[in-house]
Parts: C-alpha cells; sequence; structure tokens
C-alpha cells in the first residue's frame, strides 16, 4: 500500500501534487471544523456549511455562509485561527519546517513543490528564503496580537477575550483572511484609527509578497552602504502602493457625494484607504459595502481582480502581472519590441506569461458569473461579480450574497477561491498537459489583428 501511495504521488506534476495537498488541507479543515466542540450550542450547521468554510479559511478568503462569531465556540475560533494560519503561509512553507524539524533531507522534487506552492522561479536559496519567510510571518502575527490584545482590554472585559480577539484579527489581517469574530467585521471599529492602520499594516505585510519583507529585512539590516532591491521588489512596491493609493482616490471620488457625504475628514480619509488596502486580499470592512454605490462596487471589482503580489497570501491575478500587462501596452504603442522598466529588460516569456494569466482569469471570472446569473436569478448580475471576483482575488469582502446562493452557486465559489489561492499559473499547469517539443517546425504566416 505504501509502496503504490509512493509510485502515484512520482507520477503527479507538482502542480498536481500542491492541488492535492490542499484538497487534503480541506478535508481536514472540514473535519476539524464539524467536531462538536468547535461550535456553539444550537448553532445551525451543515455539510456544505463545513465544507465551504473550510474552502474558504484554506484559501484565505474570507466569504462565509454561516456568521463565524454566532456559530464558532472559542475552540472552533482557535481551530479556525490555525487553517487560516495553514493556508495563509502555504502548505509547502510548513512542510519545509516540518521537513526541518524531522531532519529529513531537501532534495529537488521538495524544493520543485516550494517553488510552484510560491511561485518562485529559481532553486537557489528557496529553502533558506522559506525559513525566513515563516520566522518573519509568525513574528508579525504575533507583535500584531500582543499589540491589538492589549489595546482590547479597553473593549472587552476579560483578559482571555481581549487577547482571543487581538490575536485572531492578528492572524486573519496577516494571512489576508477577511474571517471575523466581532459578527461585523470592523464596522465596530470605524473611528478607532489605531485599530484600522495597525491592521493596514498587517494585512500589508501578508499581501506585499514573503521576498519583499526578507529584502526589507535584509536592507534594515545589511552593513553594506548600498544595498541593491532585486526588480520584483521594486515593480511589486511601486505597484502595490500605486494601487492603493489609487484606490483610494478613486473610492473617495466616487463616494464624495454618497457614503462619505457628512462625514470628518478623518473618517473619510482611513474609510478610503482602508477599503483600497483591503481589496489587495485583505477582506475586512469598516463600512458596509452594500451601503456603497454601483460605480464604486464595480472599482472595486477591478482592484480585487488584481488581488494581491505573487509569493504572498492573497489571490487575483498578482500586482506584478497588472505591471507588466501596463508596462507591454505602453511599449508597444511606442512602437519597442522590448519591455523595459527600471533599467532592465524583462523576458518576452514572462510577458506572455503575464498576458495569458490575464486572459484566462477573465474567462474564468466572466464564466463564473454568468453559471451564478444562470443559477441565481433572484441577485443582480453586480452582485455577483463583486461575490466571484472577492473569491478569485481571494479577498472576502461581500455584500452579504454568499449565504443566500444555492448549493451549485456556493460549488461555483468554492473552485474560484480555490483557484484564486493556488494562482492561475499552477491551475493553468494543473489542467495542461507538457507538449512534446517536435524537430520541426511550420511555416509562419501574418493574420490581421485588431
Amino acid at each position: 500500500m505504501k509502496l503504490m501511495l509512493k509510485k502515484f504521488i512520482q507520477i503527479l506534476s507538482p502542480a498536481q501534487l500542491i492541488a492535492l495537498y490542499y484538497f487534503l488541507a480541506v478535508t481536514v479543515a472540514v473535519i476539524l471544523l464539524s467536531l462538536p466542540a468547535a461550535h456553539k450550542q444550537g448553532a445551525s450547521w451543515s455539510f456544505i456549511d463545513a465544507l465551504f468554510t473550510a474552502v474558504s479559511s484554506v484559501s484565505v478568503t474570507g466569504l462565509t455562509v454561516v456568521n463565524t462569531a454566532d456559530t464558532f465556540s472559542t475552540t472552533g475560533i482557535v481551530i479556525l485561527a490555525f487553517v487560516l494560519q495553514f493556508g495563509g503561509i502555504g502548505i509547502m512553507t510548513l512542510g519545509t519546517f516540518v521537513w526541518l524539524i524531522m531532519r529529513k533531507r531537501i532534495g529537488l522534487r521538495e524544493r520543485k513543490l516550494i517553488m510552484v506552492d510560491q511561485n518562485q522561479s529559481q532553486f537557489s536559496g528557496i529553502v533558506n528564503l522559506m525559513k525566513q519567510v515563516l520566522f518573519l510571518i509568525l513574528l508579525i502575527e504575533f507583535l500584531g496580537g500582543i499589540i491589538l490584545g492589549t489595546y482590547f482590554l479597553t473593549y472587552y472585559h476579560s483578559f482571555e477575550q481581549a487577547y482571543l480577539h487581538g490575536f485572531f484579527a492578528s492572524v486573519s489581517a496577516t494571512t489576508n483572511g477577511g474571517f471575523d469574530i466581532t459578527g461585523n467585521s470592523l464596522v465596530p471599529f470605524r473611528h478607532d484609527y489605531f485599530v484600522q492602520f495597525i491592521t493596514m499594516l498587517l494585512i500589508i505585510f501578508g499581501a506585499i509578497g514573503f521576498p519583499v519583507l526578507v529584502e526589507v529585512k535584509d536592507f534594515l539590516f545589511s552593513k553594506q552602504r548600498r544595498y541593491s532591491f532585486t526588480l520584483f521588489t521594486k515593480i511589486t512596491t511601486v505597484t502595490f502602493g500605486m494601487l492603493v493609493l489609487f484606490g483610494a482616490v478613486g473610492i473617495y471620488a466616487l463616494e464624495a457625494s454618497h457614503a462619505m457625504k457628512g462625514k470628518s475628514w478623518h473618517d473619510v480619509l482611513f474609510l478610503c484607504l482602508f477599503q483600497s488596502t483591503a481589496t489587495r486580499s485583505g477582506g475586512l470592512a469598516t463600512i458596509d459595502i452594500s451601503q456603497l454605490s454601483a460605480p464604486t462596487l464595480f472599482f472595486m471589482c477591478a482592484l480585487m481582480f488584481i488581488g494581491a503580489s505573487p509569493s504572498s497570501v492573497g489571490g487575483g491575478i498578482r500586482t506584478t502581472t497588472f505591471a507588466l500587462n501596463l508596462l507591454a501596452l505602453f511599449h508597444f504603442a511606442r512602437g519597442n519590441k522590448a519591455v523595459k522598466v527600471f533599467k532592465r529588460e524583462l523576458h518576452q516569456a514572462d510577458v506572455m506569461k503575464s498576458l495569458v494569466v490575464t486572459m484566462m482569469a477573465i474567462l474564468l471570472v466572466f464564466g463564473s458569473t454568468l453559471i451564478l446569473a444562470v443559477t441565481e436569478k433572484n441577485q443582480t448580475l453586480l452582485g455577483l461579480l463583486f461575490e466571484v471576483c472577492s473569491a478569485f482575488g481571494t479577498t472576502g469582502l461581500s455584500l452579504g450574497i454568499t449565504p443566500h446562493l444555492s448549493d451549485i452557486g456556493k460549488c461555483v465559489i468554492m473552485i474560484v477561491m480555490f483557484i484564486g489561492r493556488i494562482g492561475i499559473l499552477t491551475f493553468l499547469y494543473l489542467i495542461g498537459r507538457k507538449e512534446i517539443e517536435a524537430n520541426y517546425h511550420y511555416p509562419k504566416e501574418r493574420i490581421i489583428i485588431g
């Protein structure tokens, strides 16, 4: 039996194996979240609820079909936090930690799995990177939990409740999980700028990309006078920052005479910045999303579609994909064959990859929304598009539609969340078959385009 299992694993591609591991993680999460001790007495709970919550937590999305605060006991909240941790850091990052603890050799196949799971492009230094990532993320979550837990002593009467809420909020924000145990996201803290600021920082730390965190750490502790950041970090940081600022300005412009009307300037500033940051993949909200206007919701769909950075806790097409698409458009319009940025020329294969990812993502979102439009006739098209984009970006922002979807609709959202977590490229490698290179070429011929 053991030999058969080993042979079965060996014939699977890295992408197929990663998908299998995440499927097993969902199965374990369903079992743990279905334990009687995980629920409050009298809470309504079904298999589809368990499966949806498990997929949402493993994919660190945050879309729910039940109210987390009303459904889960303290034990259930702790289990949910561990599942979020597992899904956020990544299955192969934790696998690396286990291999190191057991003093097992990490071979080429294991390194290949880590590369696929974390969307890395080279073997060199991958294990050391994962060790640093695990340390940094756990440190950030611990510090966030201590800060928020201590601050929450002013909100909650007991020490246990304050730190339970503090550490869960820290884990949920850092992993961009989008789950909350207040029952109303961060709306109760809409005037508390300290909680919003700390939460935004934690969301950014999780969504900006693990390699960026490691490079920033190396920069801060480097003894060299001049530290050179990689092209990935430069593109990711600039794109991420511009999206947050552009998103905040866009939300304000669209809501100035609507949801923002009558609010103080500091309320407006934090509301716009927080919701723009949350669309990267955070999923938390300081305002009832359903109160926002249709143009704002459509704008947020675009922001969630882009999502977080590669090799992070978030989903979407990723910030670098969006940046490469814009750069390719800019250089093509100027008649340049090469795509250049920061005094570097990008590989054509990477530019093509970004276009393929974007096209496949558009087809996925469009197709999923179309299916939901057929199965959920009592919902608006914009509302369904918003839920799909939230699922694909593993964001977790919702108009409250998800609990009212049919079982088919919930299955569609679960599939989109799963693809959003593993990434479009891994999904394509999963369903595709490697083409055998032919030793001949067909004649080339031009066609009319545009």
